[in-house]
């Protein structure tokens, strides 16, 4: 057997040899031959081909051997891990053929040469190949070994990854899909190791994993080498970017940047026969990101490159080499969960219930269950887990897939979006909550929980059986309308979910929504923090902003996340954020809000909406809010972003708050910026045509304007009889507004409740010319069906 039959380098490789060498090793090849001149860094090594296994067991009579075992297994003669153990162990003690030893050793010697080492250091990975088994699978089932050293340390690494064929996972996967054992080869791929021991290293997806939206590169980074973020051993950082507008130098499209708790990292060890190991990280390791703005943006750049090359979402490993400061791609394979959907159908989960939130984690999915805990800590406890049961665990590796397709849901300790535990739930459809940190010490068996993935990105325990309900959505057939579809969403992390319903826009993004629920803090608390008398509120402060030097970025900076990753959900159509409406009862909640807000009889008719923008007691605030703005619009370079200022009661109120925001950079007309106004109060409507002087649109706000209209309390109980936006002084308010409207060429919309909750409110809507309508995301398909009729009948 020649050498040139043993071995072939990265670069002699193509995605047309699969067979050869498998799907790892040949996507490799495929970038160092044809990314190479794209920028993208691949690490140089050599694959030992299929071939070369073959002629390992036949050279030491293996064959036989573990046909024999294999035979027994399905006999009943010996467990499955029996039979496992015993073929590993047979396959580990082999001798190396003399001319395949000499060919690995000649190529690693050359590898050391071309990387100026005298011993270089490799990763040595399985990569699996069935010829005639184009479906086969076998992401995950054999072992990695890092930080190889030396001819024998490699021939011995390469004699573990053929064992590894054999694993316990790998025997049963093959075992239910009824393939042949022996139809299976195994290549080892051989790579210059990236030091990002002295670094970090993650996991890149061209594609949003949990709802398929395809506009994100979302990118997983621990300090360290990756196997920990593979393993979901630690809580990475995570960070999102739009790719549509990564072509753009002179923007920054980071939608988000979440740090993760990075608990330990993977480093170098030089202990005889344990190449790596596990420390923990220091406290500014965790508290500081992985990566560099730069950086981030040059990784989703390369995501985009290789998704266009191979014409599919991708599933990529990226290492930064803490000696030279460099990226690199150290693998990349087809994205398999999302991308292989049907299109047009889209499956909703909805909680109708509220209950006790035990624990929260990351959402994997937007699935719900319900069950019993069941806390199994230990690979070894497998074995006792009752089917149907909530899994809870620190954390998963592929042992543990058996037990996993049998659990109602997944709670986890550790982990991020990429983590074995991630992945192998979406695969199955299982609902799972993953870093939750407490699950395995405060969860008990026989507890009752329901597990929520169903309302945004963060997953929730709550105590009890609770109940819920599934809906299968058909986005096939719906007719065209002339009226504008948009949706309202006030969550960040529910933008994305909604990206296939057919909408163009989104008529209202709540502002408040982001402030109460992810910054939490009072805007004037943050700017005065040294003032603050409440320690309470000083300490939760002090802990909220501890990553950031200036209090008021933290504000600025979480804000813009929020609203950037709405506004990226719909580019380019229109989205339209309204600034902060808080009453100041509500305010007050917020942390250190007390001491800046008043108390107020009528808060619903008090200090709010407007009248806030301009005044001394909250214009700084204010200020925040217009920074946030401009820094999704000029700097990420999200400018389908309207904006929308609620409650503004006069036109001199009007003139204010727009020199406020022109000052504040916000100017009207200026890089094609929008400013909208909600038109929810009487004098909005009875002065329509001129605040349309001084506005590009308006939206009207159902429900204030019903209030207000008819003298009613929207949150009075025993009034609720007389809260009806159908009646006819309502109507003929909306009705006043929209003539206005289409009368001075001002675009016009609503975003109140009624057309999501009275489909015949629709149909007046469309006959009286109104531009858009903005839905709850769940009205959205009866709706269109609806306008079409009323459309079809009023042309």
């Amino acid at each position: 057997m020649t050498q040139i039959d043993s071995i072939r380098w990265f670069e002699q490789l193509t995605n047309q040899d699969v067979a050869l060498v498998g799907g790892k090793n040949a996507s490799l090849g495929e970038m160092i031959a044809t990314l190479k001149a794209e920028g993208i860094r691949v690490p140089a090594g050599f694959a030992t081909t299929s071939a070369t296994y073959r002629h390992y067991l036949a050279e030491n009579d293996l064959e036989d051997k573990i046909r024999e075992r294999l035979e027994g297994y399905r006999k009943g003669e010996q467990s499955l891990h029996q039979t496992g153990e015993a073929i590993r162990r047979s396959i580990r003690r082999g001798q190396w053929p003399g001319e395949t030893a000499m060919a690995i050793s000649d190529a690693y010697r050359e590898l050391c040469r071309r990387s100026g080492a005298e011993e270089v250091d490799v990763a040595v990975r399985s990569s699996a190949t069935a010829e005639d088994l184009p479906d086969a699978s076998f992401a995950g089932q054999q072992e990695t070994f890092l930080n190889i050293t030396g001819e024998e340390e490699l021939l011995d690494a390469c004699r573990k990854c053929y064992a590894s064929l054999f694993t316990d996972r790998a025997i049963s996967y093959r075992e239910n899909k009824g393939f042949d054992h022996m139809q299976v080869a195994l290549s080892v791929g051989v790579q210059k190791m990236v030091r990002s021991d002295k670094a970090g290293a993650g996991v890149m997806f061209s594609i949003d994993t949990e709802t398929g939206f395809p506009e994100v590169v979302v990118i997983d980074a621990a300090w360290g080498l990756g196997e920990n973020v593979v393993q979901g051993t630690v809580t990475p950082d995570n960070y999102t970017v739009f790719k549509p507008l990564l072509e753009n130098r002179k923007l920054k499209p980071i939608l988000q940047k979440k740090l993760g708790g990075k608990e330990k990292k993977m480093i170098y060890s030089r202990s005889a026969g344990q190449p790596t190991r596990n420390t923990d990280t220091s406290a500014k390791e965790r508290h500081a990101f992985v990566l560099e703005d730069e950086e981030i943006l040059q990784l989703a750049r390369w995501a985009v490159i290789i998704e266009k090359h191979y014409g599919k979402p991708m599933d990529m490993e990226w290492a930064k080499d803490g000696d030279s400061g460099e990226l690199f791609i150290v693998q990349a394979r087809p994205e398999t969960v999302q991308s292989r959907k049907h299109a047009g159908m889209l499956k909703t989960y909805a909680i109708k219930q509220q209950g006790e939130v035990l624990l929260t984690g990351l959402a994997i999915g937007e699935a719900i269950a319900a069950g019993k805990i069941q806390v199994i800590k230990s690979a070894s406890e497998i074995e006792r887990f009752e089917e149907g049961s909530i899994l809870v665990t620190g954390m998963t590796d592929p042992d543990w897939v058996p037990i996993m397709k049998k659990a109602a849901g997944i709670i986890t300790d550790h982990g991020g979006r990429t983590s074995h535990a991630a992945i192998v739930s979406r695969e199955l459809g299982i609902a799972a909550v993953i870093g939750t940190n407490h699950g395995t010490s405060e969860l008990k068996d026989g507890q009752e929980v329901t597990l929520s993935c169903a309302e945004g990105d963060q997953g929730k325990i709550y105590s009890g059986i609770l109940a819920f309900e599934a809906a299968e959505v058909n986005l096939q057939d719906l007719p065209a309308v002339k009226t504008q579809i948009m949706m309202n969403i006030a969550s960040p992390a529910a933008a994305f979910r909604w990206w296939q319903l057919p909408c163009r826009g989104i008529g209202l993004a709540r502002m408040e929504f982001i402030i109460n629920n992810i910054i939490e803090a009072h805007p004037m608390a943050l700017i005065n923090y040294e003032k603050l008398e409440d320690k309470d509120a000083k300490h939760r402060i002090r802990e909220l902003t501890r990553n950031y030097k200036d209090k008021s970025e933290y504000f600025v900076d979480q804000l813009a996340q929020g609203i950037a990753t709405i506004a990226a959900s719909q580019h380019p159509d229109p989205v339209i954020v309204r600034t902060s409406d808080f009453k100041t009862n509500e305010y007050a909640e917020l942390i250190g809000g007390r001491q800046f807000e008043f108390s107020e009889e009528n808060p619903m008719l008090g200090f709010r909406g407007a009248s806030r923008y301009y005044s001394d007691h909250y214009r700084a605030g204010f200020a925040l809010e217009c920074a946030a703005i401009r820094r999704v619009r000029e700097q990420v370079g999200l400018d389908n972003l309207v904006v929308m200022i609620p409650f503004c009661r006069t036109l001199k109120e009007a003139d204010r708050v727009l020199e406020v925001m022109a000052d504040e950079g916000l100017v009207r007309g200026k890089l094609g910026l929008e400013i909208y106004m909600m038109v929810e109060i009487p004098s909005n409507v009875i002065l329509a045509e001129q605040f349309a002087e001084r506005f590009d649109g308006f939206s009207i706000g159902s429900n204030d304007l019903t209030q207000l209209t008819l003298g009613v309390d929207r949150d009075s109980a025993i009034l609720k009889e007389l809260f009806d936006e159908r009646d006819a002084a309502v109507m003929a308010m909306i009705r006043q507004a929209i003539s206005a409207a289409n009368k001075t060429g001002t675009k016009i919309g609503i975003c109140g409740q009624a057309p999501s909750d009275y489909p015949d409110f629709a149909a007046f809507l469309v006959e009286e010319g109104i531009d858009s309508m903005s839905l709850n995301p769940d009205s959205v398909i009866g709706i269109i069906r609806r306008v079409a009729e009323v459309e079809s009948r009023v042309s």
